[in-house]
């Protein structure tokens, strides 16, 4: 014989507010066994309570309603698992989102290093590259980089276009001005590309930075921006144009983040002031 509870007496045994379990209700999640059609009257059966105490642990790891509902309507443990295997992903990921910018919190609260980095004034040469240009969101900056750099050093391998150089960035203020602008990633190289897919010859024009290095990851890289920035309205004639980035070391050659080397780029008109 089926038992059942008030929806107070089931929010003591789950440790559900009765307001949680009233919109579980609303929104199909959880629905009571009995409402009383006269009062209203939500009635609980015993055998909800392992229902609910899965439900309290999504819940707990931010799975969204949607979600549990999903997982709850399953058919098959496959599909189940699938579902929250997903979701566990998506934890992970804004997890180590959380500890890099902890970590960059940390960094300007014990004045990191980085803010002492070295700036130098030098002119980059012109040269000649495969590249390849998009309008791309901030957002995705960093994925399209990744994919942009791969695709230029297997055009240059299968073509047998020697690579003079570390591949760089070319970006305009709008991209930063309005979170969407141009990039141009670009690849220096012996010989004139052969157009292919997204890569076509570029060259790349001869240019007079203020520069700074950055190491590793790029979700902190604001700071050397940041220093950059200052320098420049401090020591220098800052002048309208893209700013250059330039991977030294980059994912290219290595997926450690960690040990990334990024040279960041600042048009100037240099004087001997």
């Amino acid at each position: 014989m089926r038992s059942f509870l008030t929806i107070g007496d089931f929010a003591r045994a789950t440790h559900l507010s009765v307001k949680t379990l009233r919109h579980y209700h609303e929104t199909g999640l959880l629905a009571p066994a009995e409402v009383d059609a006269q009062t209203g009257y939500r009635h609980y059966g015993t055998d909800q309570i392992p229902t609910a105490q899965v439900i309290r642990r999504f819940r707990a790891l931010d799975m969204p309603l949607e979600e549990i509902r999903a997982v709850l309507a399953a058919r098959d443990l496959d599909t189940r698992n699938e579902l929250i295997s997903a979701h566990l992903v998506r934890l992970e990921s804004s997890l180590a989102r959380t500890q890099s910018a902890v970590a960059s919190l940390r960094g300007l609260l014990q004045h990191s290093a980085r803010s002492s980095a070295r700036i130098e004034q030098h002119s980059v040469d012109a040269t000649m590259a495969a590249a390849i240009s998009e309008v791309v969101d901030v957002k995705d900056a960093l994925s399209w980089y990744q994919g942009a750099v791969a695709e230029l050093y297997a055009t240059l391998a299968a073509q047998h276009v020697p690579i003079t150089g570390p591949a760089g960035g070319i970006f305009s203020n709008t991209l930063f001005s309005d979170a969407r602008g141009e990039a141009t990633i670009f690849l220096p190289c012996g010989a004139t590309v052969r157009p292919m897919g997204r890569v076509l010859s570029l060259a790349v024009p001869q240019i007079e930075l203020a520069s700074i290095m950055h190491a590793g990851p790029h979700s902190d890289i604001d700071l050397a921006y940041g220093a950059l920035a200052t320098y420049v309205a401090q020591h220098a004639l800052a002048i309208e144009g893209p700013i250059r980035e330039y991977y030294l070391v980059g994912s290219h050659e290595t997926a450690d983040a960690t040990l990334w080397r990024t040279e960041i780029g600042w048009p100037i008109f240099q004087t001997a002031v």
